[in-house]
């Protein structure tokens, strides 16, 4: 039996489970090769099926999926996971018991992600306050998934079909960026990158861009050093260990070239340094996945939108392109 893709419902008060159920709708799933489980909750998914004028009918299912949800002609497994009271719940305002839930979803998908059982997943939005008040000390979804497959290094990628951005630091205020930058940690990131779109990518020699740091990469130290102390190092070792890897590149160049075709991804310094360039390009239809985990992670690139939350408005073009990265990387896979 073919391996489903599991996608985490998210926060049962944001945007997760309508564009679930948008996708669902309007056939964006229709020509998957593998089957989909949505791990989250019956009620709130037929709560986000009114939104839409639809009613819901759910008959049991099997394998993975305790419950199979069929309207407008379509199925979708489900692993209900949670009983929440879906009537009661206003869009926005997540508690405690969303909180537990949202972190059930999480930690049932990356069990049967390393049991085998399941080929992916794919993450839709969390409230990160709402996880932490039922009880979760991680800042997020990549932090937990990298406890929970015992991973101690993993490397946060954004990618579109014209552009992918990984990024050696994370959320951090700008200030402590060249406080916590090292050669270690930009080398570390070499390595997971180029690894893994070999693994994942079919690329045999991935062409990694490097940025630097500094206007100008630093502009032999006038504008700083981090470029000759810390990036052209790591390159260097890069090098030395076969990764096709050049720089460091000053930024404001950089993406035009890559856009192009110049390399396969690029690797970035800073969180907005990468994700300014890719989401002018690819606001709509990017995707995060999480690199250097023994298990497919990918992601929605957006939040939980609560603005939107049960207008029916959000757009899932998101995540179907998580779920057709997941379904691709998935096949690399033994």
């Amino acid at each position: 039996m073919t391996r489903p893709l599991l996608i985490t419902q998210g926060d049962p008060t944001g945007v997760g489970p309508e564009i679930i159920i948008k996708a669902l709708l309007d056939g964006a799933f229709a020509d998957l090769t593998r089957p989909l489980v949505v791990c989250g909750d019956l009620g709130v998914l037929q709560r986000a099926a009114r939104v839409f004028g639809r009613s819901c009918e759910v008959t049991a299912g099997d394998g993975l999926a305790s419950h199979r949800l069929r309207l407008g002609g379509r199925e979708l497994g489900v692993a209900a996971l949670s009983r929440l009271d879906a009537a009661r719940l206003r869009h926005g305002a997540p508690d405690a018991a969303c909180g537990r839930a949202m972190l059930d979803y999480i930690e049932w998908a990356c069990a049967r992600c390393l049991t085998g059982e399941a080929a992916g997943m794919i993450t839709a939005p969390i409230n990160k306050a709402a996880i932490h008040a039922a009880g979760c000390d991680f800042p997020g979804h990549t932090e937990l998934l990298a406890a929970r497959c015992g991973v101690d290094q993993v490397v946060m990628m954004l990618a579109g079909a014209r552009l992918r951005v990984a990024l050696v630091t994370t959320h951090l205020a700008l200030r402590e960026v060249p406080c916590v930058l090292t050669s270690e940690a930009i080398l570390r990131t070499l390595r997971i990158t180029h690894g893994d779109l070999q693994r994942y990518f079919g690329l045999p020699r991935p062409r990694l861009a490097v940025l630097a740091l500094n206007p100008h990469a630093g502009e032999q130290g006038l504008f700083g050093d981090e470029e000759q102390r810390l990036i052209a190092p790591a390159i260097a070792a890069a090098q030395a260990e076969g990764i096709s890897a050049d720089g460091p590149h000053s930024a404001d160049t950089l993406f035009y070239f890559a856009v192009q075709g110049s390399h396969d991804a690029v690797i970035c310094m800073y969180h907005d340094q990468g994700l300014i360039p890719l989401k002018l390009l690819h606001f709509e239809d990017a995707v995060n996945l999480t690199l250097g985990l023994p298990i497919v992670r990918t992601s929605v690139d957006h939040g939980t939108a609560y603005d939107l939350a049960g207008s029916g408005r959000a757009g899932y073009a998101s995540l179907v392109a998580a779920v057709r990265l997941a379904e691709k990387m998935a096949e690399c896979r033994p």
